[in-house]
């Protein structure tokens, strides 16, 4: 789990202060204040340490407290220090990059990660994103320093896109259908992914099947683990939680979400979306008292994902089970649910 931290500005009005540490807690953030940290539950036992003394972090430890170091890196001497800071035992290795931003964070990853919780210091939402990425692990978390609410929201947001799990089911297949061809969208995406991967796939904004990436190998096509072949073009595709988007729409740089068969997410971007006209297949299924259906290209090579493997959309059969996700009742308005809403689709 990432963690978000906040750092407040202390020169702004005790009004705008007070609506930054309601936003925090709300996102259960670690508060910085005065070498302090607090949370929801009041003022953490976290000592933060001006020295790096092998022998005062073991006592702190024994006494059972957890123990953070602060530094700016401007250099290769700060980078080792902050290393060593995390091969000494320290919980948390709070770093600011000063003038490298990326470099120094990939290098500091790659040394201590697993060693002590890494947090990098941010000032706006967008820099938190990059560094949860850095070296594709990230850092464990971004201590944001902000006077302002509507950073701290889209920080909190970012922060809980990289570690959001959704809950999958699976449903029976009840039919399915060759039909006329259409208008059929690839997602190629600038991620690479693995077997039991892809993207949700639905017809109803209500239910999506989870149609695997292009990972498989077979004798006639090389395996694109970057390509969902993901269907009719009005199809829609789970972006967020909260939105959907049409296939139709999705454009170079776009964000989509990726989901594996346990439900774990991350979002990346497409590179390209491609569309062209191939035969199509209506795919049935029923999960429970809710029936949801999708249009995908009718070929070997598209699959959807199952509770232990894959399969082929042209193998289906009555009966066999997939995995799929069920969203909120209700309607949809531009993609964003409200469900509230009263809608039939069929």
């Amino acid at each position: 789990m990432k963690e978000l931290w906040v750092e407040i500005d202390q020169s702004i009005t005790l009004q705008e202060k007070e609506t930054l540490l309601n936003l925090a807690k709300e996102n259960e953030a670690t508060v910085l204040q005065d070498q302090e940290a607090s949370n929801r539950s009041g003022k953490l036992n976290l000592v933060f340490l001006t020295e790096l003394n092998e022998k005062k972090i073991s006592q702190l430890k024994s006494e059972g407290k957890k123990t953070a170091y602060k530094i700016a890196i401007k250099g290769k001497e700060d980078e080792n220090k902050a290393v060593k800071a995390a091969e000494l035992g320290v919980d948390y290795v709070i770093i600011n990059c000063l003038d490298w931003r990326v470099i120094p964070l990939e290098n500091m990853i790659a040394k201590g990660h697993g060693k002590s919780k890494l947090i990098a210091e941010v000032t706006t939402a967008e820099d938190a994103a990059l560094v949860l990425q850095a070296l594709e692990l990230g850092t464990d978390g971004v201590l944001l320093k902000t006077s302002n609410p509507n950073e701290l929201a889209k920080t909190a947001k970012a922060i809980k896109e990289q570690t959001l799990k959704i809950t999958l089911t699976t449903a029976k297949i009840t039919s399915t259908k060759p039909i006329n061809s259409g208008a059929r969208v690839c997602v190629d995406t600038v991620d690479l992914m693995a077997s039991g991967e892809g993207m949700l796939i639905g017809v109803q904004s209500a239910g999506f099947f989870l149609v695997e990436a292009e990972v498989t190998e077979n004798p006639y096509v090389n395996s694109r683990p970057f390509r969902v072949n993901a269907g009719a073009a009005s199809n829609y595709t789970l972006t967020t939680l909260q939105s959907t988007r049409y296939l139709s729409e999705l454009k170079a740089g776009d964000e989509v979400l990726i989901i594996n068969r346990e439900g774990k997410t991350r979002v990346t971007n497409v590179g390209r979306s491609k569309t062209e006209f191939r035969p199509l297949i209506l795919i049935e299924a029923q999960a429970g008292d809710t029936k949801i259906k999708t249009i995908l290209q009718n070929a070997e090579t598209i699959r959807v994902v199952t509770p232990k493997a894959s399969k082929p959309v042209t193998e289906l059969k009555p009966n066999d089970e997939v995995i799929v996700y069920l969203a909120v009742k209700g309607g949809r308005h531009f993609g964003i649910s409200v469900p509230e809403e009263t809608v039939i689709e069929k």
